[in-house]
């Protein structure tokens, strides 16, 4: 296999990886740090606040995942909650 190859991969790994992100929704730690100057003319951090962001699923990233791994010959519309369940796993373990 070429370094090319590999690279490609390891691309394609980390874009889907991201969009799998993006597609189930995410949390983040927002960070805002105040400062001052003391009096040598140095900053000194006075405030430092941290806050939980929650980043909610984004239905075009999922579209888009479906788009890549959805197999069409497959007739997912008569499928039972355990059979989507099961596909939905398969689907989680491709992308890792």
């Amino acid at each position: 296999m070429s370094n090319d190859k590999l690279k490609d991969d390891k691309e394609n790994k980390e874009l889907t990886k991201a969009l799998l992100k993006k597609a189930m929704g995410y949390s983040v730690d927002e960070i805002v740090e105040e400062y001052a100057k003391t009096d040598e003319d140095n900053l000194t951090l006075t405030k430092r606040k941290v806050t939980k962001k929650h980043i909610p699923p984004d239905i075009p990233a999922a579209r888009a995942l479906l788009e890549l791994f959805w197999d069409k010959n497959k007739d997912y519309k008569n499928y039972t909650d355990e059979e989507l369940e099961n596909e939905k796993q398969r689907l989680l373990k491709l992308l890792k």
